[in-house]
């Protein structure tokens, strides 16, 4: 058997009990809390069969690496999806597909906090590469409040080449830049579409850069540079999703 990961936090812990309760194979919880989130968790984890073990606040201290909420569960570890993997998701799509890439994230919290919003915003996949990138973590699933469990995170090992197949299946790529011409509001998000988000402070690799179709960027009034990724992937997100809804999408 693969060696267990510990997952932790409400949210966290509860999707997984919903979606993927085979991989959760106990379950601990903070001795004296009774209230009714915790009670819920325990309900769940019942019904599937999953033990539940009640302990100090202290054990729980010691095995996450976070802010735990008095939740910890011990699960089989989750697979990153494939490229072909996406294929098959994309062949199966019958609303134009609206992906995030994520080039070069490193920190757990903005993957998390990019995952969380890219599943608000109905975002089919998001693409890393698997070098230079965080994957999978416990801080991540946590930080995702159950995104993790919902949205596809599809690592490749070329980012360039798999933009190149996107296109070719006929995806528009729009890469965020603050030196683009055109804003963000400019871009047509109504058609198939890709949006790559850069690391902070170095941004886009060259190569991922030169295969996008357009570049665009966010107005910036005041004294900083530039956003947090996970912030800017969200204003950029829910501009797409205000143009398809406008759309009738």
């Amino acid at each position: 058997m693969s060696e267990l990961e510990n997952v932790f936090g409400l949210h966290a812990v509860k999707a997984l009990l919903e979606r993927h309760p085979k991989r959760v194979k106990s379950l601990w919880l903070q001795r004296g809390r009774l209230d009714e989130r915790m009670q819920a968790v325990a309900s769940l984890a019942e019904q599937q069969g999953i033990t539940v073990e009640r302990v100090t606040v202290d054990v729980l201290d010691q095995r996450a690496d976070g802010v735990h909420q008095g939740v910890l569960a011990q699960v089989l570890p989750s697979q990153l999806w494939s490229e072909d993997m996406l294929g098959h998701l994309l062949d199966k799509l019958d609303t134009p597909p609206l992906l995030l890439v994520l080039d070069g994230v490193t920190d757990p919290h903005n993957l998390g906090a990019c995952l969380r919003t890219a599943d608000a915003a109905g975002v089919q996949a998001v693409i890393i590469p698997k070098d230079k990138s965080v994957g999978l973590t416990p801080v991540v699933r946590k930080v995702a409040c159950g995104a993790a469990e919902t949205v596809p995170l599809v690592a490749v090992t070329n980012l360039a080449r798999c933009l190149k197949n996107l296109q070719q299946r006929g995806l528009w790529i729009v890469g965020a830049a603050g030196e683009a011409e055109q804003m963000i509001y400019q871009v047509d998000f109504s058609v198939p579409s890709v949006l790559v988000m850069g690391a902070e402070g170095s941004g886009m690799r060259r190569l991922t850069r030169e295969h996008c179709d357009y570049l665009a960027k966010l107005p910036m009034a005041g004294s900083v540079s530039s956003l947090n990724v996970s912030v800017a992937s969200g204003i950029c997100l829910f501009e797409a999703v205000r143009q398809r809804q406008a759309a009738g999408l």
